[in-house]
């Protein structure tokens, strides 16, 4: 599954609609922002996995926190535990993106023209579920650490290779690929996080 499937499964529906019902946003909206941050925080985690000690650190997070039994339960969590959906967020997104964080989140803020009083707190919520999401797909192609990165460049790029024109990839392309190559990753990363 890449990613452009999970946005539009019903899992994706619901995720929105939650975003849009919490942080007071019509569904289009809505969907625009969480369509903008997966990815995101996945191209930050991408990112880190490129070092050995990276793809370890999150091996093991997958392995026990982030094994995607979260998402057993996400219309749950969604519902009613959102202050330890974005406490659990704040933890992640400070390990992925460290001091590049803010840049990100004003990056997607410019995009998407949401307020960082809203991108802040959505980001935060929506980093546990993408931690959840990949370690449900990990476990089920049953990789390690070594294998991560296939994994990530299957999520991230998946709609890539397909163009299903729904996918992903070409809507944050068309809004992030700044420089034209057809890869928006590295406008993601180049972009929010000074080029490093």
């Amino acid at each position: 599954m890449d990613l452009s499937e999970l946005l539009n499964s019903t899992m994706g529906q619901s995720i929105v609609k939650s975003v849009a019902g919490q942080f007071g946003m019509n569904e289009k909206e809505a969907s625009g922002v969480v369509n903008m941050a997966v990815p995101a925080i996945l191209a930050g985690i991408t990112r880190n996995a490129q070092s050995s000690d990276g793809a370890e650190s999150l091996n093991k997070a997958l392995e026990s926190k982030h094994d995607g039994s979260l998402l057993n339960n996400l219309s749950g969590i969604l519902q009613g535990r959102t202050q330890e959906l974005q406490q659990d967020g704040n933890g992640i997104l400070g390990h992925v993106f460290g001091n590049n964080l803010p840049a990100v989140e004003q990056g997607l803020s410019q995009k998407t023209g949401v307020s960082m009083s809203k991108i802040t707190p959505l980001l935060a919520m929506l980093a546990p579920i993408v931690m959840a999401y990949l370690g449900k797909e990990k476990r089920q192609a049953n990789t390690g650490a070594g294998g991560l990165g296939n994994l990530l460049g299957g999520l991230l790029g998946g709609s890539q290779q397909n163009r299903s024109g729904s996918g992903i990839m070409d809507m944050l392309g068309s809004a992030l690929d700044k420089d034209g190559d057809g890869n928006p990753l590295n406008d993601i990363l180049g972009g929010f996080l000074g080029g490093r």
